[in-house]
């Protein structure tokens, strides 16, 4: 990335008005490309989380009467700085694209919120820039917001000798979130957005902390509709292993307290957590923020009011394999296959999983590729829609299957997301159908509107009818997307996973 410039306040009045909006915690000032008007850099707190604030629970933001630019992206959590340079741990920023017109009609929003794996990402890349969304749907307002990372924003801290003064730390990912969420529901309006028709949306662990929003207290107020994709709320912890991770990291810095780590800078934290750590920092099961059981919340009817879209790709793990390369990929599954795995299941279990994962493979990679790509994603995702479905509430699930060229990568996690965020120059395996691409993100802006994705055959790309059933807990029915076949289909048709074999992993989360 190119250098990044700091948004300023502007106290000589000389700015164009005509781009201007008035928040709670400030005017900001955007900048137009073509008909699109983008606002970035907004801060949606009072204290951004450093210094005393580390580690501490988003401070709400509060009235402010100064004027100030929104052209820059803010910075991004502190991660590795190969992934994102412009990075420090004043990083609590949102951003605001809107389409310029005169239209009087409140529009529907969409927050994104970013994956990672909770330790990487951000606001600012590229792909992640809605002006080609906001061009293509005028009618809908786009929000991206940032959080903090890692162990700067996930990192249990309460059984420390003084930890007590850091109930939340633990997941503070999380309460970032809904701070950004609760500046969107209280701001938005003056965007030309409607406060009442929110939908939030991610990908990955994004996906994963929206399934999470509905089950902190406070939350759903500020959404009515949920994306997932790829992601469920099996990517947490529990207690115990929330605690040995911070006890792992504190061994390995030489801490014993809370006043210790404060001392120490970011850069320090998140890179002895990178060697000690990794993949081992996700929100947790605390009975405090989340609930113990987050499957049992949903089918008991946490969130019957809040209506999902959410699915899975047929390759989940597949683009670790790539990016990791494949020895490197076999030596994570080895190393975490010893330490969860072989601790957690019974030998009956075993027996099952190895049984499934060797079905159809032919590369040494897949077993594991398979195991992984389903405990981590694929399964989560189809309980997420039976416990919501059990639950009285409505889920609509796809599974997507469009492979690109990439032999190791097929229909691997992330393959999509190019896609829906109309960024199709970024992918570069193979060009995607155009018609389909377009009916996909149609479907994802149809289901914000409206809250069913279904196209009637006027606005369907194709001019055909796409007809999305409702998940049923008899026949199962999700959306398969296909390229050139979009189609309804029993979940036993499209065989997404193995009733007896494999989708008993949900109950251990992160295998």
């Amino acid at each position: 990335m190119s250098e990044q410039k700091e948004n300023k306040k502007i106290t000589d009045g000389n700015y164009d008005k005509s781009l201007a909006v008035k928040c709670i915690n400030g005017t900001f000032v955007g900048r137009k490309t073509e008909n699109v008007i983008s606002y970035k850099g907004i801060p949606f707190v009072g204290e951004q989380p450093v210094g005393s604030f580390r580690w501490k629970a988003p401070e709400d933001y509060v009235p402010d009467d100064g004027v100030y630019e929104a052209y820059n992206y803010g910075k991004a959590s502190c991660q590795d700085k190969e992934i994102i340079e412009h990075q420090g741990e004043n990083c609590l920023y949102l951003n605001v694209w809107k389409s310029d017109d005169a239209s009087a009609e409140k529009k529907p929003v969409m927050v994104w919120i970013h994956g990672g794996a909770f330790v990487a990402g951000g606001t600012g890349l590229d792909l992640f820039d809605c002006t080609a969304l906001a061009k293509e749907n005028p009618d809908m307002v786009f929000v991206t917001v940032a959080y903090r990372l890692s162990v700067l924003g996930l990192l249990h801290l309460s059984h420390l000798p003084d930890g007590r003064d850091y109930p939340d730390a633990q997941n503070l990912a999380l309460l970032d979130q809904k701070m950004a969420l609760k500046w969107v529901h209280e701001n938005i309006a003056a965007f030309g957005g409607d406060p009442d028709n929110v939908t939030i949306w991610g990908e990955s662990a994004g996906a994963a902390s929206v399934t999470m929003q509905p089950l902190i207290k406070g939350s759903r107020q500020y959404f009515k509709k949920v994306i997932a994709q790829s992601g469920a709320p099996c990517q947490t912890n529990s207690l115990e292993e929330s605690i040995a991770a911070t006890n792992d990291l504190m061994a390995a810095l030489g801490c014993k307290t809370v006043a210790d780590l404060m001392k120490l800078d970011a850069r320090t934290l998140i890179d002895t957590a990178a060697k000690t750590v990794t993949l081992r920092v996700f929100p947790v099961r605390d009975g405090h923020i989340l609930p113990l059981d987050p499957w049992a919340a949903y089918a008991g009817g946490a969130a019957r009011d809040i209506t999902f879209l959410q699915g899975c790709n047929k390759d989940e793990m597949n683009c670790f394999v790539a990016d990791w390369t494949v020895e490197g990929f076999k030596a994570w599954a080895a190393e975490r296959k010893t330490h969860k795995y072989a601790e957690l299941l019974t030998d009956e279990e075993k027996a099952k999983i190895d049984s499934f994962c060797r079905e159809g493979a032919a590369e040494d990679w897949e077993p594991d590729s398979r195991l992984f790509g389903h405990s981590w994603f694929i399964e989560g995702a189809i309980r997420m829609s039976e416990c919501q479905t059990m639950g009285g509430g409505k889920s609509y699930t796809y599974f997507y299957r469009v492979e690109s060229s990439d032999p190791i990568r097929k229909s691997a996690h992330f393959e999509e997301v190019p896609i829906v965020f109309n960024h199709l120059e970024m992918i570069q395996e193979r060009p995607y159908d155009a018609v389909f691409s377009k009916t996909m993100r149609k479907m994802w802006i149809q289901f914000a509107k409206t809250g069913n994705p279904s196209l009637a055959a006027d606005i369907s790309p194709d001019g055909k009818a796409k007809d999305w059933p409702l998940y049923d807990l008899k026949d199962k029915k999700v959306m398969v997307l296909d390229e050139f076949d979009i189609h309804p289909a029993k979940e036993s048709e499209v065989k997404i996973v193995d009733w007896d074999k494999s989708y008993f992993l949900t109950r251990y989360y992160m295998l």
